[in-house]
């Protein structure tokens, strides 16, 4: 078996699903390490060290907006709503405090710069981030994104 043919078939193992998803779908973010896989039409990340750290990122959102969105803390499933609020409104927020000239918020930059800025992701000014998740509307019905 080819070098190539055998890299190949083990990208095509080892693929996980991004956790920024829902964002990234809903095209309110953006990520240089995903692909979109054809045959699972989900969008995957290319790299398993930023995946963690995305992982890390994507719990923290979660547990410092349970309050923002009156969320029970314990609570182990969420709505599609209201992770999608979480994950849109809280790249918004990191946008607005990292990265405010970008003209959306790039997920895996966000985390670079969260790293090289606050050293810790636990370490992230939170109370100005979680403001973008309490503010952030989805489309409505008519498919216009609410303000």
């Amino acid at each position: 078996m080819k070098e190539s043919a055998l890299r190949n078939a083990r990208g095509q193992i080892n693929r996980l699903p991004c956790v920024f998803e829902k964002a990234l779908s809903a095209r309110h973010a953006v990520c240089g390490l995903t692909e979109t896989s054809a045959e699972r039409r989900a969008i995957v990340c290319t790299s398993p060290l930023a995946r963690a750290e995305c992982g890390r990122l994507a719990g923290l959102l979660r547990e410092k907006s349970a309050f923002a969105l009156k969320l029970a803390a314990k609570r182990q499933f969420l709505p599609f709503v209201h992770m999608t609020r979480i994950q849109c409104g809280g790249l918004e927020g990191m946008r607005r405090v990292l990265d405010a000239q970008a003209p959306a918020p790039d997920v895996h930059r966000l985390v670079c710069l969260a790293r090289e800025r606050h050293g810790e992701l636990d370490e992230l000014p939170f109370a100005e981030i979680i403001q973008g998740v309490a503010a952030w509307k989805g489309r409505g019905r008519s498919g216009k994104v609410e303000p």
